[in-house]
């Protein structure tokens, strides 16, 4: 008597998954029997339920096992052994489809925190604190104490602890002195203005400006207004809070004029120098010095720090003179020296770091 063969593992599997699905095969339950008929006496048709799909044997799935098996794999394609290295990718092949490298970051511009390069002195709103100790004028802790005690101004009114101001469009005054923030980027340009030019941006009478003379830098202003008939030294520059510091009168900025006058310029120079009496007030020049050209004319040299309106003119009006030429040759530490009538050049160091001290200290 032959002993059957021992079924191995799949097969047992195969035939309990068959019992399972022929209990689930079996026929239909008789509730759904009489639901198909009630569907048919009121004439809905009955929908035939899809066939369960084919059994497989455990015969079948070894049969496909093995044919999988067996089964040749598509060769590889050569020039690259099995285990080599992968070739590198054709750069100029990748078309513009491929992914783009990410721009490296330089390490000698790291980008700022507001997004982008930042210039210095170029900063924006802060607190009045803050501004006054960058000025250079106090320390962080006398800019509290300067706020605190009410020394410190802002536009004319009294400044508030933790203020926020911006330095480059607010007036800021400590003990009534007008406090600027040293700058670098501003531009400044000396220009010789000539006669017969309008101290203004635009003349209604479409006379030549002293705006006409230089390029158009905007926000360009100038510092000192000259009359249309006085020739000299003219600042123009895009630092407006520098502007009104240089002319303010508490800052006492000489400038030096040469009128070329007749009469008694000897007489006139010694009354002079003990003050005039004009209409809105009296006038002690800094320095008065007569230089003979010769007949009754004179090169009359005055030197003051008031700025007030047509004021050497009216000053030589008041001492009997006759003004045939007025000229400025010096605002500050800015002489005319031989920069020729109409010309221009820029600031030199020495020149920048001598206004600075003057809008500082107001010396």
């Amino acid at each position: 008597m032959t002993t059957p063969p021992k079924k191995t593992a799949a097969e047992k599997k195969g035939e309990y998954r068959r019992g399972t699905q022929k209990k689930a095969a079996k026929g239909p339950s008789a509730r759904g029997a009489a639901a198909r008929a009630a569907n048919e006496k009121r004439g809905v048709p009955s929908v035939a339920k899809p066939k369960p799909p084919r059994e497989r044997s455990v015969r079948d799935t070894a049969s496909r096992d093995t044919a999988s098996r067996e089964k040749p794999k598509a060769p590889k394609p050569e020039g690259r052994a099995p285990g080599a290295a992968r070739p590198a990718r054709d750069r100029s092949e990748a078309g513009s489809s491929k992914r783009r490298p990410k721009p490296q970051r330089s390490a000698e511009a790291p980008p700022s925190k507001a997004g982008g390069t930042v210039k210095a002195d170029r900063e924006g709103p802060m607190r009045v604190q803050r501004a006054l100790a960058r000025a250079g004028v106090v320390s962080r802790r006398g800019a509290d104490q300067a706020v605190a005690d009410g020394r410190v101004q802002v536009n004319g009114a009294i400044a508030t602890v933790g203020q926020v101001v911006d330095p480059f469009r607010d007036v800021i005054m400590l003990d009534g002195t007008p406090v600027i923030t040293r700058v670098t980027s501003h531009t400044w340009i000396v220009l010789h203005k000539p006669a017969a030019v309008m101290t203004t941006r635009k003349d209604p009478e479409k006379r030549t400006t002293v705006f006409d003379l230089v390029d158009d830098v905007p926000g360009l202003v100038y510092v000192g207004r000259l009359d249309f008939m006085t020739e000299g030294v003219l600042l123009l520059t895009t630092d407006g809070r520098a502007a009104h510091a240089l002319t303010h009168p508490s800052n006492e900025v000489e400038r030096t004029y040469v009128a070329t006058v007749r009469g008694d310029a000897v007489t006139a120079a010694k009354v002079a120098r003990r003050g005039v009496e004009l209409d809105d007030g009296l006038v002690i020049p800094r320095e008065v010095v007569a230089h003979p050209l010769g007949g009754r004319r004179w090169a009359l040299e005055i030197t003051i720090a008031e700025g007030k309106t047509h004021e050497v003119r009216r000053l030589c009006e008041a001492l009997e003179l006759e003004v045939e030429r007025l000229v400025r040759t010096r605002f500050g530490p800015v002489r005319l020296g031989d920069l020729p009538s109409g010309g221009a050049r820029a600031l030199n160091s020495t020149e920048r770091e001598v206004l600075e001290a003057l809008m500082v200290g107001g010396k």
